[in-house]
């Protein structure tokens, strides 16, 4: 694997080297030559690439990456530019129009944010083609999770970003004390209107980031 750069290598070489990971490494090379896997192996670290551990400001939790094709490039909730927009990331635009005001990109791609310094990552980072969930059990709990932990413990005034159950399970993870917590339902069609829609995490993300010195997110995209 080639080096991540920002920071990410001293901080996760632990993981790198621990028997479970290596497990997964074995799991992802049977996977990527029999099947069609997303996102590409090459994109499977972006979130980090794109992130330095130094620069980060806020952590947005996905699940497993998009399933079907161009969609994944390893930021969660961001598609490749051109790629229609999913359901999801939609549901983000709206409320960031009703929350800042900024109108709703013709473009998925999240970059911008993930190079201001928000960490899109998911909690499982590959998946089967057209099969959610389908690599949820092969070992990455354990290490996105041990990612949280490090971040919360290495960093300082970080937003963490939980939209749904899966993203809010990791709240323990997270020192409170350092740190915001902002959680509510996911932006899933099926779940946006029991508390996503009217949360204001972004104006909230901003807020906080002001009160402590730091440079806020310009969440626009156009």
């Amino acid at each position: 694997m080639k080096p991540l750069g920002g920071g990410w290598d001293e901080l996760l070489s632990p993981l790198f080297a621990d028997d479970r990971y290596k497990k997964i490494r074995e799991f992802l090379l049977k996977e990527y030559s029999e099947h069609v896997v997303y996102p590409d192996m090459y994109d499977l670290y972006n979130c980090f690439r794109y992130t330095p551990l130094s620069q980060i400001k806020a952590v947005i939790l996905g699940q497993d990456p998009y399933h079907e094709p161009n969609q994944a490039h390893g930021l969660c909730f961001s598609v490749r530019r051109g790629v229609r927009l999913p359901p999801s990331l939609q549901n983000i635009y709206k409320e960031i129009e009703s929350d800042l005001g900024i109108r709703e990109p013709n473009c998925g791609d999240l970059t911008k944010w993930a190079e201001q310094g928000v960490l899109l990552l998911n909690t499982t980072l590959t998946v089967r083609e057209h099969q959610a969930n389908s690599h949820s059990q092969c070992g990455w709990a354990w290490f996105t999770d041990s990612v949280i932990k490090l971040i919360s413990d290495s960093t300082q005034n970080v937003v963490f970003i939980l939209w749904g159950g899966n993203a809010r399970s990791k709240t323990p993870l997270i020192d409170k004390s350092k740190h915001l917590i902002l959680q509510c339902a996911h932006p899933s069609p099926l779940s946006a209107y029991n508390g996503f829609f009217g949360c204001k995490h972004f104006s909230k993300t901003n807020e906080y980031l002001i009160e402590h010195g730091k440079q806020p997110i310009d969440w626009n995209l156009q």
